[in-house]
């Protein structure tokens, strides 16, 4: 989770909601990213997204069994659908993200019983400090007088 927080604080370089997410395969990180919705223009390249695509590369599969996905907040629905599809067994997230999450709080994909996958999902590892390091994010736009790349602070996490 330390490599996802770095991920995530240098997001605030370019302006992105700061989340990073960090794949590890066998106790040997294989990917690691940063949002980059701002960086790109592009509305998927939430942070988990860019780890997943980044880990498939290097394993050279789409099939990411013995895969761990750490993510400083919990999972959207897109996140949490593409690490169904992707069959990541564990998914590891620090804050929980009441208004878009997808591990849990507003649905759980990733435990789904309809689907042919599920993960084990464990929440609020680093709680408070991925959780801070958003708050702060959004204290320092709201500062400085910026609109926020959500809209007008509609949301914290990724959508």
């Amino acid at each position: 989770m330390g490599e996802a927080l770095g991920r995530a604080r240098a997001c605030v370089e370019w302006e992105d909601v700061p989340i990073g997410a960090v794949v590890v395969r066998d106790g040997e990180v294989v990917a690691a990213a940063g949002n980059e919705r701002e960086r790109r223009g592009d509305p998927t390249a939430h942070a988990e997204i860019l780890a997943l695509r980044d880990a498939s590369a290097a394993i050279g599969r789409w099939r990411l069994d013995r895969c761990t996905l750490y993510v400083t907040l919990e999972p959207c629905a897109m996140c949490a659908g593409a690490a169904v599809l992707a069959r990541v067994p564990r998914v590891v997230f620090g804050a929980a993200d009441p208004k878009a999450g997808f591990a849990g709080s507003l649905g759980d994909l990733l435990r789904d019983p309809r689907l042919n996958h599920r993960a084990e999902v464990v929440g609020g590892v680093l709680a408070e400090e991925c959780g801070e390091v958003i708050r702060s994010f959004f204290r320092g736009r709201r500062g400085a007088g910026l609109r926020s790349p959500e809209g007008e602070g509609r949301r914290q996490g990724h959508c």
